[in-house]
């Protein structure tokens, strides 16, 4: 659904506001969440992780766009 540099930029603003609440339970890091986005169709889906979690994010294992 969403290209991996579009992910990724979800993905800092995502942190962004976490880390803006100033909540005291959040780690000092990098906050560790995980994003489950709906499409319209069925099959239109994405799964956004925290950057940190991502392993390698030279690999594209869904073959998305590379906008």
């Amino acid at each position: 659904m969403f290209s991996v540099k579009e992910k990724r930029e979800i993905a800092d603003k995502v942190q962004k506001i976490l880390r803006e609440t100033g909540h005291p339970e959040l780690p000092r890091g990098e906050i560790t969440f995980f994003l489950k986005v709906y499409g319209a169709e069925s099959w239109s889906w994405a799964d956004i992780r925290n950057n940190g979690a991502v392993i390698n994010p030279d690999v594209n294992p869904w073959n998305e766009a590379t906008r």
